[in-house]
């Protein structure tokens, strides 16, 4: 055999390896979500107090489900919250102790082509786990219920019945997203950060609610010789609007296909991050300042974002 093939095999080996490793580490804090509809999902453990993430679709209504944890045990957890717009839900278990929660890491830097791993728990016995890459980093596609779900990561890994709920993971195991759907041979992922946020809500209060713009917005950069002209600031990202539906806030405040957000309430929009840290339930019903670029021109709007159905 030659060195070239020896070196390929000890990379071969040491890849698949490490994804085992990452698969043994995580297996404890991926669960099996069951549902009194029969159907099964998966979940992970969010913390040591006992609060598990999970997929809205998978619970819907329902004010308990059966989690099976990886060492063979079943328990019943309540459904503290939900958020059907982003398809999360925040579960309850009662006295169990040595819970592993999850390795969650900032998900606001993802870039396309990395590597990355779903696991789940679909039958409450032990670990399943694919893998692939990220393809897309596109802030926004079209939810389960007809509406547009943002802050969402597009990949190539093939989900499987019963992925829903369970993590997706970066190379070093650690928690960027909870898988959701799989369209058109996609893996949709809400971003952990998004995650965190909804789930740190519906700790508090057990619902959300939620302020509407009613456009879908995708990330863009602006070239440095516009931000300086127009922003007076060395800013290089806004959020382009890619379609703006009828009879809502953004309609009548008069956005247009095209215009880009740079500023929400006075402050720097480069992201959708930073349009979710202002667009909460406390601007509901209040006009806020709106900046925009239109054809590279500074305008200035006025919006009043109303409460999501």
């Amino acid at each position: 055999m030659s060195k070239k093939n020896v070196s390929t095999n000890n990379a071969l080996v040491s890849i698949s390896e490490a994804i085992v490793d990452v698969a043994e580490n995580l297996s404890p804090s991926v669960v099996c979500i069951r549902s009194e509809t029969g159907g099964n999902g998966s979940g992970v453990i969010w913390n040591a107090d006992g609060f598990i993430i999970t997929c809205y679709h998978i619970v819907k209504r329902l004010s308990e489900v059966e989690v099976a944890l990886s060492d063979g045990t079943s328990h019943s957890a309540k459904v503290v919250g939900t958020d059907p717009y982003s398809d999360i839900a925040l579960l309850k278990m009662n006295t169990v102790s040595n819970l592993k929660p999850i390795d969650v890491t900032d998900s606001q830097n993802l870039k396309a082509g990395q590597f990355v791993l779903a696991m789940a728990n679909p039958y409450g016995d032990h670990p399943s786990i694919t893998g692939g890459i990220i393809t897309s980093i596109k802030n926004s596609v079209r939810g389960w219920w007809g509406r547009m779900m943002d802050d969402i990561v597009i990949t190539d890994v093939r989900l499987n019945p019963g992925y829903s709920g369970g993590p997706l993971v970066n190379a070093e195991g650690k928690m960027v997203g909870v898988n959701t759907a799989y369209i058109s041979s996609r893996g949709i992922a809400i971003r952990s950060n998004r995650v965190k946020s909804i789930a740190d809500r519906l700790a508090e209060g057990g619902t959300i609610k939620r302020a509407y713009m009613g456009v879908v917005l995708n990330t863009i950069t602006i070239p440095k010789e516009v931000a300086t002209q127009q922003l007076g600031t060395a800013q290089d990202g806004g959020l382009m609007i890619l379609s703006v539906e009828n009879d809502t806030p953004a309609k009548r405040a008069g956005l247009l296909i095209g215009d880009i957000i740079v500023k929400f309430d006075k402050e720097p929009v480069a992201s959708m991050h930073d349009l979710y840290r202002q667009l909460t339930q406390a601007s509901i019903g209040n006009p806020v300042d709106l900046s925009i670029l239109r054809g590279e021109k500074l305008t200035r709007l006025t919006l009043t974002p109303s409460e999501a159905d």
